[in-house]
C-alpha cells in the first residue's frame, strides 16, 4: 500500500516543462550548427585565397624565369625566328620572347668552325618538317637553323663559326607569348610556345588570373612609352599580376565580391645590353 502511494505521489515531466527543454535544445544546436556552418565557409574561404596566391605566384615565377632569359643564345644567325624579329615584343598585356630557353642535348662530337654538320648526344626534338621548331643556339653562343636530320646528326643551314668540345650544351630557341584569355568563362594566365605559328602550343600557366600588365624600362630606368619604336632599348620589364578567388563570396562586402591578390616584380633582361 506505501508503494502505491508513493507511486502515485511521483511527479513527472510537466508539458511546459518539455516544451522549454525542447526550445533550449533547439538553441543550442542552432548555435552549434550555426558556430560549425561559419568555420566550414571561413576554411574555404581560406582555402582558395591560399589557392589565389598559389596561383599568382606560379604565374610570376615562370615569367620571371623566361624574360629574363630574353636573347639568350646569340639569335643574329637565327634571326626571324617564327617571323618574329624582335627580342621582345612589347605590349602593356602580352609580351613575346625570343631566347634559347631550353637545353636539349650536348655534343656528342666536338664541332670545328666552318663545318655545317654536327652530331648531338641525344635527338629527342624532331627537326624534321615545319621550320618553327629547327633554330638552335651551340653553346648559347651562336644560333642557327637546322635544315636536315638523320639520326643524332642535325645538318646546319650556316657553317658553326667556333670550334666547340664535346658536350658542349644545345638549346632550343623559342618565340614564347604570355597573355591573358578565357577558358571556359575562366579568366587564364597562358604560355604560347611556338608562337606565330601553326604548331603554337597554347597552355595554362594558370587560373584565375584576371589581370596582367607591362612596363618597359631603358638602361637608365625611365619608362619607355608604348608603341616602343626600338625594343633594343629595353633593359627592364615590370610585371604586374592579379589573381583572384575561385568563386566570389556574398559576406564580403567589397566590389563583386572576389578576393584579389596583386603582385609585381622588376625583370632585369640580362641579355639587352650584349645586343646592339
Amino acid at each position: 500500500m506505501d508503494l502505491l502511494n508513493a507511486l502515485k505521489n511521483r511527479k513527472g515531466i510537466t508539458l511546459i516543462e518539455l516544451l522549454i527543454a525542447l526550445v533550449i535544445s533547439a538553441l543550442l544546436i542552432a548555435s552549434l550548427y550555426r558556430t560549425f556552418i561559419g568555420q566550414q565557409k571561413t576554411y574555404i574561404v581560406q582555402e582558395q585565397v591560399v589557392e589565389m596566391q598559389q596561383n599568382v605566384r606560379a604565374a610570376i615565377i615562370k615569367m620571371i624565369s623566361e624574360i629574363r632569359m630574353a636573347g639568350f643564345g646569340n639569335l643574329d644567325l637565327a634571326a626571324g625566328v617564327n617571323g618574329i624579329t624582335n627580342v621582345i615584343t612589347p605590349s602593356a598585356n602580352s609580351i613575346t620572347i625570343l631566347g634559347a630557353l631550353r637545353q636539349i642535348s650536348t655534343l656528342e662530337a666536338g664541332a670545328q668552325a666552318g663545318q655545317n654538320l654536327i652530331t648531338l648526344a641525344s635527338a629527342t626534338d624532331a627537326f624534321d618538317g615545319a621550320t618553327y621548331h629547327r633554330y638552335i643556339s651551340i653553346g648559347g653562343l651562336e644560333s642557327n637553323i637546322v635544315s636536315g636530320r638523320s639520326g643524332n646528326e642535325l645538318t646546319l643551314q650556316n657553317p658553326v663559326t667556333m670550334n666547340y668540345p664535346a658536350n658542349t650544351p644545345i638549346f632550343k630557341i623559342h618565340a614564347i607569348t604570355y597573355g591573358i584569355r578565357e577558358a571556359a568563362g575562366v579568366p587564364v594566365l597562358f604560355r604560347d610556345l611556338y608562337s606565330n605559328t601553326a604548331g603554337s602550343q597554347r597552355v595554362t600557366v594558370a587560373e584565375n588570373i584576371e589581370n596582367l600588365q607591362f612596363e618597359y624600362f631603358d638602361a637608365n630606368g625611365a619608362l619607355l612609352s608604348l608603341p616602343i619604336a626600338n625594343p633594343e632599348l629595353i633593359r627592364m620589364v615590370r610585371v604586374t599580376v592579379t589573381a583572384r578567388t575561385i568563386r566570389s563570396d556574398t559576406d564580403f562586402k567589397v566590389g563583386d565580391g572576389f578576393r584579389r591578390r596583386t603582385i609585381a616584380s622588376n625583370i632585369y633582361v640580362r641579355n639587352m645590353e650584349i645586343i646592339q
